[in-house]
């Protein structure tokens, strides 16, 4: 019997962690599939086209989005990002589960589609300041950049309380340990191991 994936939304402000903490989770549960979203920004060192996003052309990603191919989409700090519909419906009738890395204005369009039911969580820093200390620890932005992911950063975080759940990237083992555990959790939920498998329950011989 194959059941329906569950879809996962993860936000968080820039440089909170979310990839890190997405990252170790994803290698220590089973059945868990990375959305691979579509981005017209450029590519970063080290990043690879169709692994961490699709890269698209302004026109390219324009004309998918006026076709509706994006499940939801949004515009962040200049660049548009977008989830493929198709892809994501797809993996979910499949039964696999799919966990999206998106930001709070993506969050609030596929809370409001009924053709899809998200489990949303937001990964936010245990400061403001504390933020601004990571960014700026990264050198790889000018202070411009880092100003606006700051300001930001303060609006996505009044977000937080619309999201079913709320980790605090204080201690990166804390937070992938409670990230695991909403996975977990609704998969019980849902009725299924903490391997995604559906429960069946057997009448002893």
């Amino acid at each position: 019997m194959t059941t329906t994936g569950q879809l996962f939304i993860l936000s968080a402000p820039s440089g909170a962690g979310k990839t890190t903490i997405l990252k170790t989770v994803m290698e220590q549960i089973k059945n868990l599939a990375f959305s691979i979203s579509h981005t017209t920004r450029a590519p970063r060192k080290g990043e690879s086209n169709g692994i961490d996003y699709h890269f698209v052309s302004v026109d390219e990603f324009t004309s998918m989005r006026a076709r509706n191919v994006f499940l939801e989409w949004a515009e962040v700090h200049g660049n548009f990002y977008g989830t493929s519909r198709p892809a994501v419906l797809e993996q979910l009738a499949g039964g696999q589960d799919i966990i999206l890395d998106i930001d709070v204005q993506g969050a609030a369009i596929i809370a409001a589609d009924t053709s899809v039911k998200a489990v949303s969580v937001f990964v936010a820093p245990p400061s403001l300041a504390e933020l601004e200390k990571r960014l700026r620890g990264r050198g790889t932005d000018s202070n411009e950049t880092i100003e606006l992911r700051l300001k930001n950063a303060a609006k996505e975080m009044a977000a937080a309380g619309k999201y079913d759940y709320l980790v605090i990237n204080d201690d990166l083992e804390d937070a992938v340990t409670t990230l695991l555990s909403i996975v977990i959790a609704e998969r019980s939920r849902g009725h299924r191991l903490p391997t995604g498998e559906t429960i069946i329950l057997r009448e002893s011989k």
